[in-house]
């Protein structure tokens, strides 16, 4: 069997940033509990092997048991300023390992906020980053005596009924100060469709792409992949929006696909191909990808 792996795959920058500093943080802590706020990453193998290494997952409503020897971890996707305050009050060890392309999304969209535009944002419901995000859009407008129109659509049925709704109240207009902003990890090809029919309703409104190079780049690299193999394995947590991205994209394109978190889920199927891709999102880490490549090389060779 030949096993052939996509141009890019696995960790992208921010993820793999979080993650060292949570191999950091436990490296050296000297005292208390090290924990992140919510998962780190959407990763269940690398969760897993975190635990084991006793990193804790704290949740906000246990942000008041914390003591001043505990140290606590921001992970990738952000949170809302006021959720950041409440640990800083706390007086525990703050590492903030908000991704850098995140942070940005936060500034903009509280500055846009401020500024008293009508926000579409491009992401998924009750996705921590477009929490953060829009808690960040929320502040700004309070502190701008505004009231925050951030309106989450995750397709066109989305925008166009959101957009009939505000006109019917009379709350949008070509005169309206719009824009459109996006969620670090979302689809190129249906952003592109909300930002033509933003457009082609409002032509003043403003179009910010904040999706992250890695998720468009795991895309092509696995639009490359998938014409030289008989089957494509997507490594990566369940619960990734980025891998399920992936897996829908191998699905379309390839003869034969699956989404697997570990070794051991890789139907018995792909053992008999002769040539196999491999792809992984950015919350998946290295040694599963390693770990997937072996096992298909020893299965192969019974």
């Amino acid at each position: 069997m030949e096993v052939i792996r996509a141009r890019i795959l696995g960790f992208c920058a921010g993820v793999r940033r979080a993650v060292n500093a949570a191999d950091k943080a436990l490296s050296e802590n000297r005292g208390g509990q090290v924990y992140t706020l919510g998962p780190l990453i959407h990763n269940p193998v690398a969760l897993e092997k975190l635990a084991e290494r006793n990193l804790k997952i704290l949740s906000e409503k246990d942000i008041p048991s914390l003591k001043n020897e505990d140290t606590v971890i921001i992970r990738a996707h952000g949170v809302p300023p006021e959720t950041e305050n409440s640990l800083q009050k706390r007086g525990v060890n703050l590492i903030n390992a908000t991704c850098p392309l995140v942070t940005q999304s936060q500034k903009r969209a509280a500055e846009y906020a401020g500024q008293g535009y009508i926000i579409f944002f491009a992401g998924d419901k009750n996705h921590g980053e477009v929490i953060g995000i829009e808690g960040h859009a929320r502040l700004a407008a309070k502190e701008a005596g505004l009231n925050l129109h951030f309106i989450l659509v995750k397709d066109l049925a989305e925008l166009d009924s959101s957009i009939n709704q505000l006109s019917q109240k009379g709350e949008i207009s070509d005169k309206s100060k719009i824009v459109l902003l996006s969620q670090t990890t979302f689809s190129i090809k249906v952003f592109d469709l909300l930002q033509k029919e933003l457009t082609d309703r409002f032509p003043s409104a403003k179009v910010i792409s904040s999706i992250c190079p890695a998720t468009h780049e795991r895309q092509d690299a696995l639009k490359e992949l998938c014409g030289k193999v008989d089957g494509v394995l997507v490594i990566g947590g369940k619960s990734s929006a980025n891998t399920n991205r992936l897996f829908v994209t191998a699905e379309k394109l390839c003869k034969k696909a699956a989404l697997i978190e570990t070794p051991e889920e890789t139907p018995e199927d792909f053992f008999s191909l002769e040539t196999v891709g491999i792809t992984a999102g950015a919350s998946t880490p290295d040694d599963t990808i390693d770990s997937v490549e072996a096992l298909l090389k020893k299965r192969s060779e019974i």
